[in-house]
């Protein structure tokens, strides 16, 4: 069977064609349509001063500590200390197992009377022998002979009495006793136990000044601070408070922890602040020039952190890129890259493209001590 085209009729293609212009034609009037300006939050920021501070845990030590240790080897015998024991000035610590220096006097005492009983015959002789040179009853050489005996006999004795000497000072040193008054930190020996000379066995800290210990961060120290004094309260007691001093800084960074050791002097400690109590150190730093703003704010882009800066003529956007000073607790400080008096997008920051049009909604500024909380 035939098919049979057909073409459409003049009067169609007239009708079509004015529907795709009329359909163009609201296409391109859609396109040109104002678009209205978006809404977002803003603030005009204003310049604060801002007064850094740091609050660190520490620990109350004593001023003076050192390690005790005998000055012999030796086993223990007895311990009469023990760690938060308060021990006084020549107080017996420790003993060791005498046995052998016991033995050791006992011997150098002998040598010692034997050597003065030779000294005195031999002093008799020589001076029987001086009186018989004297009368021309002896001869120059028995004198000389007797002489010379008797200052063998007085060197012997004298190297005896040495001997007895550090035999002594070794029965002295198997009891090990505090050099000063203090308290007993830490006990490194027990009883029964054998020690090597100079080996430690007791930590005493010393009676008198005492300082709060605090590791922190070496980026705190580049800061300046207000002042040398530093606020300290009990963390177990926070009522119960003294004022420090920075008395001394670690010269080196401690590479297990990466800190710095800093110590602070207590003026008129409390005696609730007692060895070994855990302190909180308050510290302040001197005050400087800050725009607190919102979270809500904050941006970034390829360079860093930044913020969305309203014109208030053409109310468009721009980026601005800032340096952060310090971040707080629903807000951050800048530090640069705004001025006083700037209009500064706080919601709606995430869906701006820079020359956009907004509509601010003002808001007000947040202070440090609100952004803190």
């Amino acid at each position: 069977m035939r098919q049979t085209l057909r073409f459409p009729r003049p009067a169609t293609l007239l009708v079509s064609g004015g529907l795709a212009l009329s359909l163009a034609a609201c296409g391109q009037e859609n396109d040109q349509a104002p678009r209205l300006p978006t809404p977002v939050k803003a603030q005009i920021v204003a310049a604060s001063q801002n007064v850094p501070s740091v609050a660190l845990t520490g620990e109350i030590r004593a001023r003076v500590q050192g390690d005790l240790a005998f000055r012999s080897t030796g086993r223990i015998a007895e311990r009469f200390a023990d760690v938060g024991d308060h021990v006084e000035a020549g107080q017996v610590l420790a003993t060791l197992e005498s046995r052998e220096q016991t033995a050791d006097v006992a011997s150098a005492t002998a040598a010692v009377q034997s050597a003065e009983a030779t000294l005195r015959q031999t002093t008799a002789a020589f001076d029987r022998q001086k009186a018989l040179l004297a009368n021309g009853f002896t001869t120059q050489t028995s004198y000389d002979n007797a002489q010379q005996a008797l200052q063998a006999a007085r060197a012997t004795l004298d190297a005896a009495r040495s001997n007895l000497q550090t035999a002594q000072e070794q029965l002295t040193n198997a009891a090990l006793t505090a050099d000063a008054s203090g308290i007993v930190v830490a006990r490194n020996a027990e009883a029964g136990q054998v020690v090597e000379a100079a080996q430690a066995v007791f930590t005493v800290a010393r009676d008198g000044a005492r300082d709060a210990v605090f590791d922190i961060f070496e980026g705190l120290l580049a800061r300046q601070p207000a002042d040398d004094t530093v606020a300290l309260a009990l963390v177990s007691d926070p009522a119960v408070t003294a004022t420090g001093k920075v008395r001394e800084v670690a010269p080196a960074i401690d590479p297990a922890t990466g800190t710095v050791r800093v110590k602070i002097t207590i003026e008129a400690p409390p005696p609730a602040m007692t060895l070994g109590a855990a302190v909180t150190g308050i510290g302040r730093f001197q005050p400087n020039t800050v725009f607190v703003l919102p979270w809500g704010a904050f941006f970034t882009d390829n360079a860093g952190p930044a913020v969305w800066t309203v014109d208030p003529q053409s109310k468009t956007v721009a980026l601005k890129p800032v340096v952060i000073d310090s971040y707080r607790t629903g807000a951050f400080l800048v530090k640069s890259g705004i001025e006083a008096g700037d209009v500064v997008v706080t919601a709606g920051a995430q869906m701006l493209r820079p020359g956009q049009i907004v509509d601010p909604l003002m808001d007000s500024a947040p202070t440090p001590k609100e952004a803190t909380k």
